[in-house]
């Protein structure tokens, strides 16, 4: 099978099972990864890393009970790794090799004195060097259709594959702070986020022990949260 038919292979799989957006970015394009998180420090053979994602229900977000978005969010991680799993599947019985990645945990990096985490692979970068978006201060990925409310998958192969395009829309006017102000930890720099002030609402435990995601504010009052077509 030629490139461009294992190209096309794991682009109809993707779609097949229900993935809303779909780029390639080749290995070359994580010249910048930090050290331990480049995808070959998870698989020496990457050549390419196969990025999609699936769009979340929005309504969620204006809800005046947080629980509904912290549903949603639970499931939509859930359905992605099934859907990950489905397409890692239906591409190993085609002989192409690949490594499936978690879209979210479990990961290895935990820096307990300031509550950090790192995730193997960073998937937001991830799909920002395979053309499906580009990040914002509120350090999510936004796509220009579906905007912030999506969730990222990602594998990785060891066949050379021809890249998707990056990304060429502005998704932060150069002077707004939307997201930066109306967080109320004050936990975004507009670089990163700091995990030590954003984690006591944004996963909080409640009496019960349920963790519910009780602040979303950067990811809701974005002015492209539902994208950039769709103010």
């Amino acid at each position: 099978m030629t490139s461009m038919l294992q190209r096309q292979k794991i682009r109809d799989t993707a779609f097949n099972n229900g993935v809303d957006l779909f780029g390639i970015a080749s290995i070359d394009r994580f010249v910048h990864a930090p050290a331990g998180f480049h995808p070959r420090d998870i698989y020496s053979k990457t050549a390419s890393v196969i990025v999609f994602a699936i769009r979340l229900p929005t309504e969620s977000m204006f809800a005046e009970s947080p629980v509904p978005y912290t549903h949603v969010n639970s499931l939509v991680t859930q359905k992605m790794d099934m859907i990950s799993f489905d397409i890692s599947s239906t591409l190993d019985r085609a002989g192409i090799k690949n490594v499936l990645i978690p879209s979210d945990d479990p990961y290895e990096y935990w820096d307990a004195g300031n509550q950090h985490g790192q995730a193997i692979l960073s998937m937001r970068h991830a799909a920002e060097l395979a053309g499906l978006g580009k990040l914002g201060r509120n350090n999510l990925l936004i796509n220009k259709i579906y905007g912030n409310m999506i969730q990222i998958g990602a594998l990785l192969t060891n066949v050379k594959l021809e890249p998707d395009p990056l990304a060429d829309y502005e998704v932060c006017p150069p002077k707004c702070r939307i997201c930066l102000n109306s967080c109320p930890q004050q936990a975004l720099t507009g670089d990163t986020v700091i995990q030590s002030k954003c984690r006591p609402i944004s996963n909080a435990k409640n009496e019960k022990g349920y963790i519910i995601k009780k602040c979303f504010e950067c990811r809701k009052k974005c002015p492209h949260a539902l994208g950039i077509r769709r103010k």
